[in-house]
This record gives C-alpha cells, structure tokens and sequence, in this order.
C-alpha cells in the first residue's frame, strides 16, 4: 500500500517534535499531528538535565535557549544533593516547557517536518505494510497513511487506547497540587516537610510563585479536570499555614504517583515514545528528559529504516535499550515518591539516606541515573569501557584539515568513524565506503587525559553512544556498521584488506 509519508507523529509535545527534528535529521518523511490548535503556553516541566543538554549541544540547539538558569544541586526524594559529573553541561538547567517546545517545533519545521495542528487521531490500523490513521481536523476527517507511526502523545495516549497495548504498573494513591501564581510574596520552600505534609515553593525571575504541595494521609482521588486553584488554596493553609487566596493562578494541575510501563515499545509499525510509553511521577525532572531522549534513540533507527531497509533488529534495539533505562528510572522514581511523600513513618529511610547520599560513591551513582550520564546500552561483544556508553565531547580534525568537535560534528545526524592513531583514517574510509553516506570518518584526537587502553578507533551512532571499538575483542567493523547503520549502499567490492585497524 502506498503511503502518504514515512513516518506519522501523533504528539507536537516536546517528545514528537525532537523526534520530528530527529527523523528530518536522517532523512526521513514526516507528518506530526496534534489535536490542540496552538503550542502549549504553560511551563509545566523546566529541568534539563545534563545528558539532555548535551544532546540539544549535539544537535546545535543551545544557542536557541539562551543561557538558562544552571542549578548544580539538585535532590533524591527531596533529600538535597549535587548532581555534578563529569560533563560539557553539568547539573541541571531551567528552561520552561513551553520555551522547550517553541524550540524544537522551529528546529522541526526548518528542517522539512509537517506538523498539523488541529488533528485529532480517531482510527488507526496497521496493515502490516503500513499504518493508516484517521484523524478529525477544521475541514472534517482524512485519513494519513505512513510507513510507521510513533505514538508521542502524553500519558493518556490515544494510540496506546486504539492499539490495546498492554500498559502494567500502580494507579495513583498519591499527589501533590501544583500552582504558578502571581500577587504572592511567601517563603521559599526547598520540600520543606511540615508537621501535615510537604510544601515548595519557589520565584522565579519574572515575579511567578511555584507551589506545590502534598498533605500527609491524603489519598488521591480519579480526576477528569485540573484541580480549582481553591484547592490548592486550601491544602496549603492546612499543611503550611500560610493564605494565598489573594493570588491570581496562571496555571493549575496535579500529578500523582502513578507508575506504569508499555510491556513493548514496538508493535508492528506502531511505536511508543515519552509519556505515551511511561507514566511516572515527575519528580526531578526525569520525566521529560527521559522522553526527549527516548526520541533521540528512535530518530535516526527508525531513518534509516525507512531509507535504507535495514533489519528488524534495528528497530527491536530501540525497545532492548530504551525499555530497560524506562524501567530503571521509573524504580528511582518510586523510591523517590516514597521518600518525598510519605508521612513520618519514611523519616529513619530519610535520615538512613541522607547519610549514605554523603558517600561519593552513593552520590555518584544517583546523580548518574537522575542525569542519564550512566546510560550505557547493550551494543554488542567485547569488554571495551567504551561501548554502549556516551562519547565525551573529543577535539576532531575534518577531512579538509580544520578542527572541529565530536558534539559539532554529530550535528549533521550522521554517525561518526574516528581514528584516534592518526595512521588508520585511510583504511578505515575504504572500509567505510558503503556506508559513506551515513559515517563520516575522521581523525580524533582525545584531548585531556588519556584514553581507555585499545582506544584505537571508535564507531559513534548518530546519538552519541559508541557502537563499536577496536580491540581484539571486537567484532568486525563491517558487521557493526550494517547492524547500526543499515545494508551497504552498493555491494562492497572485494579489495586488500589492510593490517591495521583490525577487523577481528
């Protein structure tokens, strides 16, 4: 069946928009559709944490927001500790959703996306060669067709309802009412644990009052509208004491401790992305960098699955690899919600915690898994310390002989072949030829420090983690590349392998 695009969006949120400006990136034919007629205007999440930043420096997108706020404290279940690790963008940073979303929605669009505001998905089948949506819109109902549709459409996915998807886990027993407001002047609140619950509150630079707050024993109720502002007003006199009825809201939500989790990332040509795959508490911040970088992983896969035809396997990695860090935060994330609003029974794990997070190891450990620096995917064979894990930001010669930067370098959304020998470029170009349009070869250098031992040459995939290293333990560069970057794009001619880099 012929198809109108090759891919469908459903979700011009943060998530579909950075994984519109990913699929555009590798090629690829993209129709994004969304039911609300205008871009959010709230700013509800407003962490960036340090992988997601360095992501956004890999696509060329900092410049866009400026230089926002940079907090290198951050917290565990309201327990404070520093996030820094090592990082070109440390701690965490404070962008509102809707400056989030107004960048990535221009960066989609410059580079060839369609969004489609105003269209609501009804129907949706997959025909095994293809997938075909229905969806309402101002001038009635069209059907859209696409070689694969994501699903990045919040936590109440319309698609994850239309493909009956199985979506385990724990309904809210708890939540925290959240208000931005104007015409207050309170105490700042940093999870401030009151004798009746748990209360933040925070200013920002332009006079708007954070607050949120949790009343210890309360037990959340099933909403199908946003909570009044009188209700924040009330919960908050009761746990803090302190009126904020003369306020003016700008906003109003809730968000409980629900957890849950898709059993699949990919059914078919249907695949899930963000909160449309996981519902957690956002605590932290997690949430959204945890989507956005969901996005990240399935761009340039699902590109070079429609261009180039590669192996299903291809595609089966996104749900191996992003299944596992879903699931892994999504655990932090529950001991968190325990730690942040249980009543006084929590308070020895508290103090118990609060001690252990003093250890570096500890701190080390919980900042790495808050900030995504830890991720580290399953690539393949050998021991080498690089593989699977992110590629530092390294100092990198162009084949015209000009310097440039990994991170720069990764801006084009292609992967990267580096020689850190100075000797291999040559061998590892005619090695690469077939993939030429996908991985640039380049020499590297490492710059401070030394690298890990056998640091010969690296494979880096379009999203920054390393595919392939040379070493005795490695598998060929040539079974790497068409795992990770489809087939050949002609039929490799057979030529004299050269001695070095190794192939085996």
């Amino acid at each position: 069946m012929a198809a109108d695009t090759q891919v469908i969006v459903v979700g011009a949120g943060p998530v579909g928009l950075m994984l519109a400006g990913e699929l555009r990136l590798g090629g690829a034919q993209v129709v994004v559709l969304e039911r609300r007629s205008t871009p959010t205007t709230e700013s509800r999440a407003s962490t960036l944490h340090a992988r997601t930043m360095e992501i956004f420096d890999s696509r060329g997108l900092l410049l866009g927001l400026g230089e926002p706020p940079n907090e290198p404290r951050g917290h565990f279940g309201g327990i404070p500790m520093d996030l820094t690790l090592p990082s070109t963008r440390p701690g965490q940073w404070k962008v509102p959703q809707f400056r989030t979303e107004q960048l990535l929605q221009e960066w989609a669009v410059a580079l060839g996306a369609d969004v489609r505001r105003s269209w609501e998905v009804l129907e949706l089948t997959d025909h095994g060669d293809s997938v075909e949506v229905t969806a309402a819109h101002p001038g009635g109902t069209s059907r859209v067709r696409g070689a694969y549709l994501v699903a990045c459409d919040g936590e109440d996915s319309t698609v994850r309802a239309l493909t009956g998807a199985e979506f385990p886990g724990q309904p809210t027993g708890r939540e925290l009412l959240r208000a931005d407001v104007v015409g207050i002047d309170i105490p700042g609140r940093r999870f401030e644990r009151l004798e009746h619950g748990l209360a933040v509150a925070a200013r920002n630079p332009e006079g708007v009052t954070r607050v949120m707050v949790h009343e210890f024993g309360g037990t959340a109720q099933p909403r199908t509208t946003e909570p009044e502002f009188g209700e924040v007003v009330d919960v908050w006199k009761r746990v803090v004491g302190e009126d904020l009825s003369s306020g003016k809201p700008i906003w109003v939500n809730s968000f409980g401790d629900a957890n849950h989790q898709l059993s699949a990332y990919r059914t078919g040509r249907v695949l899930f992305a963000g909160d449309a795959a996981h519902q957690q508490m956002p605590i932290g911040g997690q949430a959204l960098n945890l989507g956005l970088q969901d996005a990240v992983n399935l761009g340039w896969k699902l590109a070079i699955q429609v261009r180039h035809g590669s192996a299903d396997d291809l595609l089966d990695s996104y749900h191996d690899e992003r299944h596992a860090v879903g699931e892994r935060v999504l655990a932090n994330i529950r001991a968190q919600a325990l730690l942040l609003l249980g009543g006084p029974e929590v308070e020895p794990l508290r103090t118990l915690m609060a001690e252990l997070m003093t250890a570096e190891p500890t701190r080390a450990t919980l900042a790495g898994m808050i900030s995504g620096l830890d991720v580290r995917y399953p690539v393949g064979e050998g021991a080498h310390p690089l593989l699977g894990a992110r590629l530092p930001d390294l100092a990198v010669t162009t084949p015209e002989g000009s310097a440039s930067s990994s991170t720069a370098l990764l801006r084009t959304g292609r992967g990267l072949l580096l020689d850190f020998t100075g000797d291999w470029t040559a061998s590892l170009r005619l090695i690469a030829e077939p993939w030429a349009d996908r991985v640039s070869v380049l020499s590297a250098e490492w710059g401070s420090g030394t690298p890990p031992e056998g640091t010969g040459a690296v494979l880096v995939r379009p999203d920054g983690h390393t595919a392939w290293a040379e070493s005795a333990q490695a598998v060929p560069l040539t079974s790497a590349l068409r795992r990770w970057f489809g087939p050949p794009r002609h039929r490799p001619e057979q030529r004299h392998r050269p001695e070095q880099p190794s192939e085996g």
